[in-house]
Protein backbone atom coordinates (compact mmCIF):
# COMPACT_ATOMS: atom_id res chain seq x y z
CA UNK A 1 0.00 0.00 0.00
CA UNK A 2 1.56 3.28 -1.01
CA UNK A 3 2.36 5.73 1.78
CA UNK A 4 0.23 8.81 1.96
CA UNK A 5 2.01 12.09 2.32
CA UNK A 6 1.98 13.53 5.91
CA UNK A 7 -0.24 16.58 6.16
CA UNK A 8 1.50 19.86 6.64
CA UNK A 9 0.48 21.75 9.79
CA UNK A 10 1.04 25.37 10.49
CA UNK A 11 1.58 26.37 14.12
CA UNK A 12 -1.02 28.79 15.34
CA UNK A 13 -0.33 31.90 17.38
CA UNK A 14 0.87 31.28 20.98
CA UNK A 15 -1.82 31.45 23.68
CA UNK A 16 -2.32 34.79 25.35
CA UNK A 17 -0.76 34.63 28.90
CA UNK A 18 -2.79 37.58 30.16
CA UNK A 19 -5.88 35.60 31.31
CA UNK A 20 -3.62 33.23 33.31
CA UNK A 21 -1.83 36.15 34.97
CA UNK A 22 -5.12 37.83 35.80
CA UNK A 23 -6.38 34.61 37.35
CA UNK A 24 -3.25 34.28 39.49
CA UNK A 25 -3.58 37.90 40.62
CA UNK A 26 -7.20 37.34 41.61
CA UNK A 27 -6.24 34.22 43.57
CA UNK A 28 -3.38 36.08 45.29
CA UNK A 29 -5.68 38.97 46.18
CA UNK A 30 -8.28 36.57 47.58
CA UNK A 31 -5.62 34.76 49.61
CA UNK A 32 -4.30 37.99 51.12
CA UNK A 33 -7.88 39.04 51.91
CA UNK A 34 -8.29 35.96 54.10
CA UNK A 35 -4.79 36.11 55.60
CA UNK A 36 -4.61 39.86 56.27
CA UNK A 37 -6.54 39.82 59.61
CA UNK A 38 -4.11 37.29 61.07
CA UNK A 39 -1.13 39.22 59.66
CA UNK A 40 -2.41 42.45 61.23
CA UNK A 41 -2.86 40.71 64.59
CA UNK A 42 0.66 39.30 64.47
CA UNK A 43 2.12 42.66 63.51
CA UNK A 44 0.09 44.55 66.09
CA UNK A 45 0.68 42.19 69.02
CA UNK A 46 4.22 40.95 68.41
CA UNK A 47 6.36 42.67 65.75
CA UNK A 48 5.43 46.27 66.53
CA UNK A 49 5.73 45.91 70.34
CA UNK A 50 9.14 44.25 69.95
CA UNK A 51 10.46 47.11 67.83
CA UNK A 52 8.83 49.73 70.06
CA UNK A 53 10.25 48.22 73.26
CA UNK A 54 13.70 48.02 71.66
CA UNK A 55 13.58 51.74 70.91
CA UNK A 56 12.18 52.35 74.40
CA UNK A 57 15.21 50.65 75.98
CA UNK A 58 17.38 53.52 74.68
CA UNK A 59 15.13 56.17 76.20
CA UNK A 60 14.20 57.53 79.61
CA UNK A 61 10.43 57.15 79.67
CA UNK A 62 7.59 56.74 82.16
CA UNK A 63 4.99 56.06 79.42
CA UNK A 64 3.19 59.30 80.33
CA UNK A 65 5.46 62.27 79.74
CA UNK A 66 7.55 62.72 76.56
CA UNK A 67 10.53 60.39 76.51
CA UNK A 68 14.18 61.42 76.29
CA UNK A 69 16.87 59.60 74.27
CA UNK A 70 19.68 58.36 76.54
CA UNK A 71 21.43 55.83 74.32
CA UNK A 72 23.14 53.01 76.24
CA UNK A 73 22.76 54.65 79.66
CA UNK A 74 20.03 52.21 80.70
CA UNK A 75 22.25 49.24 79.93
CA UNK A 76 25.19 50.83 81.77
CA UNK A 77 22.96 51.40 84.79
CA UNK A 78 21.88 47.76 84.72
CA UNK A 79 25.49 46.63 84.93
CA UNK A 80 25.92 48.66 88.14
CA UNK A 81 22.50 47.97 89.70
CA UNK A 82 22.78 45.62 92.73
CA UNK A 83 19.05 44.87 92.58
CA UNK A 84 19.38 43.64 88.99
CA UNK A 85 22.42 41.55 89.94
CA UNK A 86 20.43 39.98 92.75
CA UNK A 87 17.54 39.28 90.36
CA UNK A 88 19.95 37.58 87.94
CA UNK A 89 21.42 35.44 90.73
CA UNK A 90 17.97 34.44 91.95
CA UNK A 91 16.85 33.54 88.44
CA UNK A 92 19.96 31.48 87.73
CA UNK A 93 19.66 29.65 91.06
CA UNK A 94 15.99 28.98 90.40
CA UNK A 95 16.81 27.64 86.93
CA UNK A 96 19.74 25.49 88.07
CA UNK A 97 17.58 23.87 90.74
CA UNK A 98 14.32 23.53 88.83
CA UNK A 99 15.42 22.28 85.40
CA UNK A 100 17.48 19.18 86.38
CA UNK A 101 15.16 18.22 89.25
CA UNK A 102 12.05 18.44 87.06
CA UNK A 103 13.71 16.26 84.40
CA UNK A 104 14.94 13.75 86.98
CA UNK A 105 11.58 13.42 88.75
CA UNK A 106 9.77 13.34 85.42
CA UNK A 107 11.95 10.54 84.09
CA UNK A 108 11.67 8.46 87.27
CA UNK A 109 7.89 8.82 87.42
CA UNK A 110 7.57 8.08 83.70
CA UNK A 111 9.58 4.88 84.09
CA UNK A 112 7.35 3.84 86.99
CA UNK A 113 4.10 4.72 85.22
CA UNK A 114 5.20 3.03 81.98
CA UNK A 115 4.61 -0.36 83.56
CA UNK A 116 1.39 -2.32 83.62
CA UNK A 117 0.18 -1.55 87.12
CA UNK A 118 -3.31 -1.27 88.53
CA UNK A 119 -5.04 2.11 88.20
CA UNK A 120 -2.10 3.48 86.18
CA UNK A 121 -4.44 5.81 84.28
CA UNK A 122 -5.57 7.43 87.54
CA UNK A 123 -1.97 7.91 88.67
CA UNK A 124 -1.00 9.53 85.38
CA UNK A 125 -3.97 11.91 85.60
CA UNK A 126 -3.22 12.89 89.20
CA UNK A 127 0.38 13.70 88.32
CA UNK A 128 -0.60 15.79 85.29
CA UNK A 129 -3.45 17.75 86.95
CA UNK A 130 -1.14 20.23 88.80
CA UNK A 131 0.38 21.25 85.46
CA UNK A 132 -3.05 22.33 84.22
CA UNK A 133 -3.56 24.69 87.18
CA UNK A 134 -2.55 28.28 86.57
CA UNK A 135 0.40 29.73 88.45
CA UNK A 136 -1.98 32.20 90.10
CA UNK A 137 -4.12 29.39 91.50
CA UNK A 138 -1.03 27.58 92.72
CA UNK A 139 0.25 30.71 94.41
CA UNK A 140 -3.02 31.35 96.23
CA UNK A 141 -3.28 27.70 97.30
CA UNK A 142 0.24 27.49 98.73
CA UNK A 143 0.01 30.93 100.30
CA UNK A 144 -2.70 29.48 102.56
CA UNK A 145 -0.95 26.15 103.10
CA UNK A 146 2.43 27.73 103.95
CA UNK A 147 1.17 30.61 106.04
CA UNK A 148 3.59 30.91 109.01
CA UNK A 149 0.81 31.36 111.60
CA UNK A 150 -2.32 29.63 110.31
CA UNK A 151 -1.06 27.36 107.51
CA UNK A 152 -1.63 23.62 107.37
CA UNK A 153 2.09 22.93 106.83
CA UNK A 154 3.20 24.39 110.17
CA UNK A 155 0.25 22.73 111.88
CA UNK A 156 1.47 19.35 110.61
CA UNK A 157 5.06 20.12 111.62
CA UNK A 158 3.88 21.10 115.10
CA UNK A 159 2.16 17.72 115.51
CA UNK A 160 5.36 15.99 114.43
CA UNK A 161 7.34 17.92 117.01
CA UNK A 162 9.14 20.16 114.50
CA UNK A 163 9.41 23.90 115.08
CA UNK A 164 7.42 26.24 112.86
CA UNK A 165 9.05 27.37 109.60
CA UNK A 166 8.87 30.71 107.86
CA UNK A 167 8.57 29.23 104.36
CA UNK A 168 7.72 32.12 102.01
CA UNK A 169 8.40 34.74 104.70
CA UNK A 170 11.94 33.48 105.41
CA UNK A 171 14.65 34.90 103.10
CA UNK A 172 16.68 31.69 103.37
CA UNK A 173 13.75 29.46 102.42
CA UNK A 174 11.50 31.47 100.11
CA UNK A 175 13.26 30.75 96.80
CA UNK A 176 13.64 27.06 97.62
CA UNK A 177 9.94 26.87 98.47
CA UNK A 178 9.08 28.46 95.10
CA UNK A 179 11.23 25.82 93.38
CA UNK A 180 9.37 23.09 95.28
CA UNK A 181 5.98 24.53 94.28
CA UNK A 182 7.02 24.73 90.64
CA UNK A 183 8.32 21.14 90.77
CA UNK A 184 4.92 20.03 92.08
CA UNK A 185 3.23 21.58 89.07
CA UNK A 186 5.85 21.39 86.31
CA UNK A 187 7.02 17.81 86.71
CA UNK A 188 3.76 16.52 85.23
CA UNK A 189 4.66 17.97 81.83
CA UNK A 190 7.99 16.11 81.84
CA UNK A 191 6.22 12.91 82.85
CA UNK A 192 3.78 13.11 79.94
CA UNK A 193 6.53 13.86 77.40
CA UNK A 194 8.77 11.08 78.70
CA UNK A 195 5.85 8.63 78.75
CA UNK A 196 5.15 9.38 75.10
CA UNK A 197 8.84 8.94 74.25
CA UNK A 198 9.06 5.64 76.13
CA UNK A 199 6.30 4.26 73.91
CA UNK A 200 8.61 4.80 70.90
CA UNK A 201 11.61 2.93 72.30
CA UNK A 202 12.12 0.04 69.81
CA UNK A 203 11.16 -3.24 71.42
CA UNK A 204 13.63 -5.01 69.15
CA UNK A 205 16.52 -3.22 70.84
CA UNK A 206 15.21 -4.11 74.28
CA UNK A 207 14.74 -7.76 73.36
CA UNK A 208 18.18 -7.93 71.75
CA UNK A 209 19.78 -6.43 74.86
CA UNK A 210 17.95 -8.91 77.10
CA UNK A 211 19.16 -11.80 74.95
CA UNK A 212 22.69 -10.50 75.45
CA UNK A 213 22.16 -10.68 79.21
CA UNK A 214 21.55 -6.98 79.95
CA UNK A 215 19.78 -6.22 83.22
CA UNK A 216 17.43 -3.35 83.99
CA UNK A 217 20.25 -0.95 84.81
CA UNK A 218 22.08 -1.71 81.55
CA UNK A 219 18.84 -1.44 79.57
CA UNK A 220 18.21 1.98 81.07
CA UNK A 221 21.75 3.21 80.49
CA UNK A 222 22.52 1.80 77.06
CA UNK A 223 19.09 1.54 75.39
CA UNK A 224 16.44 3.74 77.00
CA UNK A 225 18.41 6.88 77.86
CA UNK A 226 20.15 7.19 74.44
CA UNK A 227 16.76 6.84 72.76
CA UNK A 228 15.35 9.61 74.98
CA UNK A 229 18.19 12.04 74.23
CA UNK A 230 16.26 14.21 71.69
CA UNK A 231 13.32 14.46 74.08
CA UNK A 232 15.62 15.34 76.96
CA UNK A 233 17.23 18.14 74.94
CA UNK A 234 13.78 19.52 74.12
CA UNK A 235 12.75 19.40 77.78
CA UNK A 236 15.95 21.11 78.91
CA UNK A 237 15.28 23.96 76.49
CA UNK A 238 11.58 24.18 77.36
CA UNK A 239 12.05 24.07 81.13
CA UNK A 240 14.95 26.53 81.01
CA UNK A 241 12.87 29.05 79.06
CA UNK A 242 9.95 28.60 81.45
CA UNK A 243 12.13 29.06 84.53
CA UNK A 244 13.84 32.15 83.16
CA UNK A 245 10.41 33.71 82.56
CA UNK A 246 8.80 32.86 85.91
CA UNK A 247 6.63 35.74 87.16
CA UNK A 248 3.06 34.80 88.13
CA UNK A 249 4.02 32.61 91.08
CA UNK A 250 6.41 35.23 92.47
CA UNK A 251 3.85 38.02 92.06
CA UNK A 252 1.09 36.12 93.85
CA UNK A 253 3.13 34.67 96.72
CA UNK A 254 6.07 36.88 97.71
CA UNK A 255 6.07 40.07 95.58
CA UNK A 256 9.83 39.59 95.21
CA UNK A 257 10.45 39.46 98.95
CA UNK A 258 11.41 38.96 101.64
CA UNK A 259 14.40 41.28 101.26
CA UNK A 260 14.51 40.66 97.52
CA UNK A 261 15.29 36.95 97.98
CA UNK A 262 12.72 35.94 95.33
CA UNK A 263 13.04 38.87 92.93
CA UNK A 264 13.59 37.27 89.53
CA UNK A 265 14.33 39.02 86.25
CA UNK A 266 10.77 39.21 84.91
CA UNK A 267 9.48 40.53 88.24
CA UNK A 268 12.31 43.08 88.23
CA UNK A 269 11.24 44.17 84.72
CA UNK A 270 7.61 44.56 85.81
CA UNK A 271 8.64 46.45 88.92
CA UNK A 272 10.82 48.92 87.04
CA UNK A 273 8.40 49.47 84.15
CA UNK A 274 5.06 49.73 85.96
CA UNK A 275 5.75 50.20 89.66
CA UNK A 276 8.70 52.59 89.55
CA UNK A 277 7.55 54.25 86.27
CA UNK A 278 10.91 53.71 84.55
CA UNK A 279 9.70 51.95 81.43
CA UNK A 280 12.90 52.50 79.46
CA UNK A 281 14.99 50.95 82.21
CA UNK A 282 12.62 47.98 82.40
CA UNK A 283 12.73 47.54 78.62
CA UNK A 284 16.53 47.36 78.71
CA UNK A 285 16.32 44.62 81.34
CA UNK A 286 13.80 42.80 79.15
CA UNK A 287 16.24 42.79 76.24
CA UNK A 288 19.00 41.46 78.46
CA UNK A 289 16.64 38.58 79.26
CA UNK A 290 15.85 38.15 75.54
CA UNK A 291 19.56 37.84 74.74
CA UNK A 292 19.96 35.28 77.53
CA UNK A 293 17.08 33.21 76.15
CA UNK A 294 18.60 33.40 72.69
CA UNK A 295 21.94 32.16 74.02
CA UNK A 296 20.23 29.24 75.77
CA UNK A 297 18.39 28.28 72.59
CA UNK A 298 21.58 28.60 70.53
CA UNK A 299 23.60 26.48 72.97
CA UNK A 300 20.99 23.72 72.94
CA UNK A 301 20.90 23.80 69.15
CA UNK A 302 24.69 23.47 68.94
CA UNK A 303 24.61 20.52 71.34
CA UNK A 304 21.91 18.82 69.27
CA UNK A 305 23.84 19.40 66.05
CA UNK A 306 27.05 17.97 67.51
CA UNK A 307 25.19 14.96 68.85
CA UNK A 308 23.62 14.35 65.45
CA UNK A 309 26.98 14.57 63.70
CA UNK A 310 28.55 12.23 66.25
CA UNK A 311 25.72 9.72 65.77
CA UNK A 312 26.02 9.88 61.96
CA UNK A 313 29.78 9.39 62.22
CA UNK A 314 29.34 6.34 64.42
CA UNK A 315 26.82 4.82 62.04
CA UNK A 316 29.07 5.38 59.02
Amino acid sequence: MPRLPRPLTVAGPPPDPRPLRQKRRRETAAAWTFVSPAVLIVLGLSIVPVIWSLLLSFQASDLVTPSRWVGLDNYRALAQDPDFSQAVRNTLLYTVLYVPLSLLFGLVLALVLNRRIRFVGIYRTLIFVPFVLSATAQGVLFSFILDPEFGAANSLLHRLGVSSQGFLSDPSQALLVLVAITLWSGTGFCVVVYLAALQDVPQSLIEAARLDGAGRRHLLRHVTLPTLTPVTVFLVLWQAIQSLQVFDLVYVTTKGGPLGSTTVIVYFIWEQAFKNATAGYGASAAYVLAVALGLVAGAVRIVRRRGRHRLEGAQS
